[in-house]
């Protein structure tokens, strides 16, 4: 699977222990990178870094804090890495309402934090800031958001995400614009798939209940996201890094979602996973506590356009796709889910990127 471009690249990826995080260090160590992580330890147990037993794929594995400026500095400093990848983040609505304070300071500062050090490190050519299609200003209207549309953020993560686009523009057009360093912020939909142990995460919750003939409660039944797995946005990050590696022209921000026939109710998600995973359970409806966006889809026609990226999966396919994990591991062996997971993503890669 390895990749000539890839291949020797030296990547440094920050919040590696992360979901996003640990599949992106698994797609470009197969493909021949170099890889350094940089992160706190992973949030759940059980998680997806330790269950694969991702360190054996990392040139080096550093556990710290993405708002410890200094460490951070000297990390990166010393791999002196070609591509960087920030995904190190609070990345939870309801733990924002919990945690306003620690959420702004990691998602705000520890990303001032890596724009700061891009101007710096002349070894990095290219830079993907990660952030999530939260970001815009929603008004509930049902509209496909552009790159280009006004930010916002009704709680905090969102907010705080926003202010991520806000401040990594300004850094470019203040210190990189005219550097060595190319820079973009990528936003992707509800991104899904196996290994995800956050907490109130829909697709796990299901997979976690079902299995055993569990009840399953959730919250918001209606609301409509785009889900995707996470390798179709990936994918496209990493196709991104390389071109901005060769050319400035392909900074600033991007949307990675898919099409909005993928939108689904939650309700629809856990009725869907109840008869894929041939379920005798039951599923409630509880009141939501907290405000949440009824509906959210990204109108990606830029990146399709530009950069020939595209979803190949529609909803029910990436829940199947990821569904199957959880199955494997619960009622397979769980020792070899690094083999499943690897022939998942080399399966996605020769159908749908190979040859395109």
């Amino acid at each position: 699977m390895q990749n000539k471009f890839w291949k020797n690249k030296r990547v440094f990826i920050t919040g590696h222990t992360g979901f996003k995080g640990s599949w992106l260090t698994l797609i470009l160590a197969q493909m021949g990178a170099k890889v350094v992580g940089y992160s706190l330890d992973p949030i759940s147990k059980p998680n997806f870094f330790d269950n694969c037993k991702l360190s054996k794929y990392l040139t080096k594995d550093i556990r710290s804090n993405i708002i410890d400026y200094k460490k951070l500095k000297r990390s990166i400093n010393d791999f002196r890495p070609n591509i960087l990848f920030h995904l190190a983040a609070q990345s939870s609505v309801l733990e924002s309402y919990k945690t306003p304070r620690e959420t702004l300071e990691t998602n705000i500062i520890g990303t001032s934090n890596i724009l700061h050090i891009l101007k710096d490190i002349k070894s990095i050519k290219s830079a993907i800031i990660v952030t999530t299609d939260k970001v815009y200003l929603n008004l509930e209207k049902k509209k496909k958001f552009k790159e280009n549309d006004s930010l916002g953020g009704y709680d905090i993560y969102s907010g705080s995400k926003a202010a991520c686009e806000i401040i990594s523009h300004s850094y470019f057009q203040s210190f990189l614009k005219n550097t060595h360093c190319n820079t973009a912020t990528v936003r992707s939909g509800n991104c899904i798939g196996g290994g995800d142990w956050t907490k109130d995460r829909i697709v796990k919750d299901c997979a976690e209940l079902f299995i055993f003939n569990k009840n399953l409660t959730i919250r918001s039944p209606k609301a409509s996201r785009p889900w995707q797995h996470v390798l179709e946005p990936l994918f496209g990050y990493v196709n991104l890094a390389k071109k901005l590696y060769r050319s400035k022209k392909y900074s600033g921000a991007w949307n990675f979602g898919p099409n909005v026939k993928n939108n689904m109710k939650v309700i629809d998600v856990a009725k869907f996973a109840k008869k894929v995973l041939n379920s005798k359970s039951s599923i409630f409806i509880t009141k939501q506590k907290f405000y949440e966006s009824e509906h959210l889809s990204l109108d990606s026609s830029k990146s399709k356009k530009i950069l020939n990226w595209q979803t190949h999966m529609n909803a029910k396919k990436a829940l199947k796709m990821s569904l199957d994990w959880y199955y494997f591991y619960y009622k397979n062996n769980k020792s070899k889910i690094i083999d499943f997971t690897l022939n998942q993503i080399s399966e996605y890669k020769k159908k749908f990127i190979d040859g395109n």
